[in-house]
């Protein structure tokens, strides 16, 4: 959030009971689509730093669609022990936001510009922050990448 109040974005921040550590349950909780609510993953490529894919709450990533997406020959979602320690954040609670200046390439799915607002985590869980998609990649440089889409 501080990293908003900065660069005078507008956010809502979002509380829930930080039991719930899930996409789908966070949607549940705020009595939003689970399509709005998305969730950051931590993937990993075969060289290099690994990447945060943003995507929708309601959907599982499609390695083959993302690696493509993100120029590598093949990418490998971390196991939960390794997203913690890459991150230094708890699962349901991993943020881009959070994550500023510590060089990690962000991706967005391209469905996210089809709401106005959306629900990602603030960097801990219990948290969640609704603001606009082009601010969010604004303040962490993401490249919406489509993952629905593309051909493979």
């Amino acid at each position: 959030m501080r990293a908003l109040d900065q660069r005078g974005i507008v956010y809502t921040p979002i509380t829930f009971a930080p039991t719930i550590h899930s996409g789908d349950g966070v949607a549940a909780a705020i009595g939003e689509p689970a399509a709005r609510v998305f969730k950051t993953l931590v993937v990993l490529r075969e060289r290099g730093r690994p990447l945060l894919v943003i995507i929708p709450s309601d959907r599982e990533l499609d390695l083959k669609r993302c690696a493509a997406a993100v120029g590598e020959k093949r990418v490998r979602m971390a196991s939960q022990k390794e997203a913690e320690t890459l991150t230094g954040l708890l699962v349901g609670g991993i943020s881009a936001l959070a994550l500023l200046g510590k060089d990690f390439t962000v991706y967005l799915d391209s469905s996210s510009m089809h709401w106005e607002e959306l629900y990602v985590s603030a960097g801990q869980r219990g948290i969640n922050l609704r603001l606009r998609p082009t601010d969010l990649i604004h303040v962490t440089g993401a490249q919406v990448i489509d993952l629905e889409d593309l051909q493979t």
